[in-house]
């Protein structure tokens, strides 16, 4: 049986001065279908490069394995995408065509520009390299992030069916659940492996939390109990002290009267005894408490610096019409956006989702048709869905956006960013923490209309659980693009499907 075994691991990075994982012992089957899971820069993509022996590290990594990783980098984007693709592994077009076949990817793609592609379309075509052939164990990183609902519906059928194993990191809990057998959590101080899909991990993460938080309010008032207890003894102890003295002078009139200084001296010493024992419980029991709630993930509530507009009709659009060459993008849209309000656009990759919103924001390259209402002197924030230009320093990013940096900190910190993390250049954090990044600063700025493409790519269920009761509580005036079906019917009052 094929195994990867994980022994003393330890690995941090210099820059945070913390360790990602101390000490990490584990055991992982090769045949298992294995979700990796965990809060943005815990380790997720770390350790899959750990695996390759891409990083340097203390302890031992153990296997026989060949490793390949998704997403391999493009090298040149503006080839046709087979060339593209054979520069990064050596395969058969016919291999090729199957796999995309099963991804219900037409191979037609194969023969445009890589760039040209829906995120989607990238998505399928680099997993179908991936599983061209067998005697590689795939190392799967963040596949959701650009496919909409049905990409995610076929890609999740498309793993199910596959008989090998491999290590899928993935914060969508549906996916998840339709893709993997076992789940490996990076949790605050320990890995813990589990045996079923997400929703049976977070049964039982649940249940441990649980338990964990009912023995540290039992383990508070006994410490309590026992603390006051230690009080009074040592106080009993402290005033037969004073008998002792007092009788030695001949004047006490008390129950201690027909004793002797000895023996008031005795029983003081016997209590302060006792009270020091209980002492010694109280501090025992302060270290097992300790060990509570080491893994249990606090969330603070978000803010949002949300302004409602004094106008009643936030948007409108009459049988708007975008096109490239005379292409239409869609049929006619109709809607009115109300203050207060929600409107999700959904669709499939490629159906015009980002381009309504261009032309929204007056940045469209096509051909427009129809009206579009947007009073003047609106205030917009937005989420973008690609934001590669946010760098630097966080202080300097902040002055440039206008941000006040508090603030935009103060979300950070909320969002589960390290405070270790805050002196990184934006370009050197996770996937995740960059997203969190573009979060914080949509949130810190004052808006009157946000507006968020994708906000949900990368970031862990902890902060999509976040995001959407800060939603439903502000309920602000907002255009958002989601492809998490949850997600949208819980925040949208109206949704345009493209």
């Amino acid at each position: 049986m094929t195994t990867i075994k994980i022994e003393n691991l330890s690995f941090g990075y210099d820059r945070l001065g913390t360790l990602l994982f101390d000490q990490a012992q584990l055991v992982i089957d090769g045949q298992w279908k294995l979700g990796l899971v965990g809060r943005n820069g815990r380790g997720k993509t770390t350790l899959l490069k750990l695996l390759q022996g891409q990083l340097p590290y203390q302890g031992k990594i153990s296997h026989s394995l060949a490793f390949d990783y998704f997403p391999k980098k493009v090298l040149d984007s503006s080839e046709l995408t087979y060339y593209a693709l054979s520069n990064l592994k050596d395969f058969e077009l016919w291999q090729l065509e199957r796999e995309l076949n099963l991804l219900a990817c037409d191979p037609e793609v194969l023969w445009r520009p890589f760039e040209t592609l829906s995120g989607g379309e990238q998505t399928k075509v680099l997993l179908a390299l991936m599983f061209i052939e067998e005697g590689y164990f795939p190392l799967i990183d963040e596949p959701t992030n650009h496919l909409d609902i049905v990409g995610r519906q076929q890609v999740a059928q498309y793993l199910q069916k596959k008989k090998q194993g491999y290590i899928l990191v993935s914060h969508d809990r549906e996916f998840l659940d339709e893709t993997v057998n076992h789940i490996l959590a990076i949790e605050k101080n320990q890995l813990v492996l589990y045996q079923g899909n997400f929703s049976v991990y977070e049964d039982q993460k649940a249940r441990q939390d649980a338990y964990e938080q009912a023995q540290n309010i039992k383990l508070k008032k006994e410490i309590g109990r026992l603390q006051q207890t230690a009080i009074e003894k040592a106080e009993w102890s402290r005033n037969r002290e004073k008998d002792k003295l007092n009788k030695s002078k001949g004047f006490i009139d008390t129950e201690y009267r027909r004793k002797s200084p000895g023996a008031i001296g005795a029983d003081a010493a016997r209590m302060m005894k006792r009270s020091k024992a209980i002492l010694q419980r109280v501090e025992s029991q302060i270290s097992e408490k300790s060990q509570l709630l080491k893994n249990i993930e606090t969330i603070d509530g978000l803010k949002m610096s949300y302004l409602p507009s004094y106008h009643r009709r936030i948007l409108q659009l009459e049988n708007l019409v975008l096109s490239y060459q005379n292409q239409p993008l869609f049929q006619p849209i109709n809607v009115e956006l109300l203050r207060g309000e929600c409107l999700a656009v959904t669709g499939a990759n490629g159906s015009g989702k980002s381009s309504l919103l261009a032309a929204i924001l007056a940045g469209f390259a096509g051909e427009q048709r129809g009206e579009i209402y947007l009073p003047q002197g609106l205030l917009i924030s937005r989420v973008r869905q690609n934001y590669e230009n946010n760098q630097g320093k966080l202080i300097d990013f902040a002055a440039a956006e206008g941000l006040d940096y508090p603030q935009f900190l103060n979300n950070l910190r909320k969002l589960g960013m390290e405070r270790n993390v805050f002196d990184n250049d934006i370009q050197e954090m996770s996937m995740g923490q960059r997203k969190k990044v573009e979060l914080a600063k949509s949130l810190s700025q004052t808006a009157n209309l946000f507006i968020w493409d994708e906000p949900l790519n990368y970031l862990d269920v902890f902060n999509q659980d976040q995001i959407l009761g800060l939603l439903k509580s502000v309920q602000p005036t907002m255009i958002l693009i989601e492809h998490d079906s949850r997600f949208v019917e819980a925040v949208a009052d109206k949704i345009i499907s493209l």
